[in-house]
């Protein structure tokens, strides 16, 4: 029998997986703002994503080092770093490119819910590529997710609506790129760990993007304003690195399940954000798409 000191121990840290789990949600769709604001600033998208990873990447090695120096650790195989190498250029440094790239030309609130988009996604690929069950319950999300984008996307639509198209390809493609990282998660994440398969996966791409960057640009080009190094680091702390390890423990705390089902809070939360810090229009258009959307990717998570 549970005495009352252990209930409300248990009740209280459950509370804070929640308040974790929401933090993370809110951090996570606070990169779409950083990114616009320091568009203002006149910097390109490769530039912007090599600050943030140069921002992020100590942190990261920092977990990295101390699983590496961990002795119970396991030793990682070459099939562990292959999947280390090809996830890392897929889920963090094709998507974050794709979606900064993207963000030139949509709205952030517009970007987040294509983004939220990954379920279905993933949905739709593990029945193409893994014979996974598709049934009715994933065609009506299906149908309401994306005619919640559509009725978004209509909204929006204005004399300029190749570079709508274009931005929302990129961040389409930014969308796929992540579900199908997500996919291939699984297994590696099993055997080595999350926290240490997130922080080596983070070096790959921060690795990646600098790669790209110093052969396309001349070092100098990361000499930029001083509002935009700010915005950077904030996108790195609050946006990059808080909430991949506050996920992580409320993962822990409250279950995948849970967590996930308030990471519905994303979209939403980043049209507020975007209506607050951005000026952009927040009409019922917006919201009712933005409701078509939710309720389709929450209807996967439904038993």
């Amino acid at each position: 029998m549970a005495t009352p000191i252990s209930t409300h121990s248990t009740e209280h840290r459950r509370w804070l997986g929640f308040g974790l789990a929401i933090l993370a949600a809110i951090g996570f769709s606070g990169k779409a703002i950083f990114v616009k604001l320091a568009y203002s600033e006149a910097v390109d998208a490769l530039t912007l994503l090599a600050l943030r990873m140069l921002f992020s990447a100590p942190f990261f090695l920092v977990v990295a080092l101390r699983h590496a120096w961990q002795k119970p650790a396991q030793s990682l195989g070459r099939r562990d770093y292959a999947a280390l190498l090809l996830l890392g250029l897929l889920g963090y440094y094709l998507s974050s490119l794709f979606d900064f790239i993207g963000l030139q030309y949509i709205s952030a609130g517009l970007e987040r819910l294509i983004l939220f988009l990954y379920p279905t996604l993933v949905v739709v690929l593990s029945a193409l590529l893994l014979h996974k069950p598709f049934g009715r319950k994933e065609v009506v999300a299906l149908l309401l997710s994306y005619a919640g984008i559509g009725v978004v996307f209509g909204d929006q639509v204005t004399l300029q609506a190749e570079h709508l198209w274009l931005g929302a390809g990129f961040v389409f493609a930014s969308t796929l790129t992540y579900a199908a990282y997500l996919i291939g998660t699984g297994e590696t994440v099993a055997r080595i760990g999350a926290s240490r398969f997130t922080a080596y996966a983070m070096l790959v791409a921060c690795a990646a993007t600098l790669i790209q960057f110093l052969l396309t640009h001349p070092p100098q080009a990361l000499l930029v304003s001083a509002r935009v190094y700010q915005l950077s680091l904030w996108m790195a702390l609050v946006s990059t690195v808080l909430p991949v390890f506050m996920l992580s423990a409320a993962i822990r705390i409250i279950g995948s399940g849970h967590a996930s089902l308030i990471g519905a809070l994303g979209p939403v939360a980043t049209l507020f954000l975007a209506n607050v810090f951005l000026g952009e229009q927040l009409s019922a258009g917006q919201m009712a798409g933005a409701g078509l959307v939710l309720i389709g990717v929450l209807s996967l998570s439904r038993k």
